[in-house]
């Protein structure tokens, strides 16, 4: 059986321009109806949304057919649930919260196998090496395996420069919100001393070699990062999704002719 290849973790390194979404609602069937609407990659969430190993897998299940690659974000820097994530067939990662080089060297190392890293083996037990059945699993999984590391503090962004030298990163996502919050603008990424910190740390990102991400969640932010140098971008949530389109679905059948009267139209 071939290795499968991390084709998400090559448009990376092409500098092509990727377009993905937050996946929270923890389900298979969403995420395989997803998985068919051309985004290039599905990004399952592990820190804010409700997913867990089993759901995360089942997603990555539910994708397998589609031509999209899964990132997932796990909730923390722990080192034994990385390496559960890699085992379940997880090929790039995407870890909040990452304030020092120390953290980016942790992290790097939690995916990798000895000598250069801390990984355990246990490849038969493993879906990501399709149980023994990937020939060279431990030779060819490095090449296949993303990295990214996101920046979301004032302290990452003092320490951007540091984590931009960890070998073994493939890019950094910065995260508006969290970013916000720190800089003292709590609910207002939009604020102008953000997307000015932002534009410039996506070109220091940029500058460095690797792959500048970021959320935009409106076309304009995103042609504003994007000439700042971003080359994947998260653009929206499914929750999201799903709330405002039922939302907008309900308001536009309560006309004048359609008004609710008790429980009953």
């Amino acid at each position: 059986m071939d290795m499968p290849l991390n084709s998400f973790k090559r448009a990376l390194a092409a500098q092509q321009t990727q377009i993905g979404l937050f996946l929270g609602l923890a389900n298979p069937l969403s995420t395989e109806i997803l998985a068919g609407c051309g985004f290039d990659f599905l990004l399952i969430d592990g820190e804010h949304g409700p997913n867990d190993l089993r759901s995360i897998q089942a997603q990555l299940q539910a994708m397998a057919p589609y031509p999209v690659q899964a990132v997932v974000r796990p909730p923390s820097h722990d080192v034994a649930l990385i390496k559960q994530l890699l085992g379940i067939g997880v090929q790039t990662l995407l870890v909040p919260m990452v304030h020092s080089a120390e953290q980016a060297r942790t992290l790097v190392q939690a995916t990798r196998y000895p000598p250069v890293g801390i990984r355990g083996v246990g490849t038969a037990l493993e879906r990501g090496a399709r149980w023994n059945g990937v020939a060279n699993y431990l030779q060819q999984v490095d090449a296949e395996t993303c990295l990214i590391v996101q920046v979301e503090s004032q302290a990452g962004l003092d320490a951007l420069d540091d984590i931009l030298q960890v070998d073994g990163i493939d890019g950094v996502f910065l995260g508006p919100s969290d970013l916000a919050a720190s800089m003292g603008h709590l609910g207002n990424p939009g604020h102008a001393d953000i997307k000015s910190a932002i534009e410039k740390a996506l070109a220091r990102i940029a500058a460095s070699g690797k792959a500048p991400g970021v959320f935009a969640s409106d076309v304009a932010t995103g042609r504003l990062y994007q000439a700042s140098g971003a080359r994947f971008f998260s653009v929206g949530v499914d929750t999201l999704i799903l709330r405002n389109a039922a939302i907008g679905l309900v308001s536009s059948f309560r006309t004048q002719t359609m008004v609710k009267t008790g429980a009953a139209y």
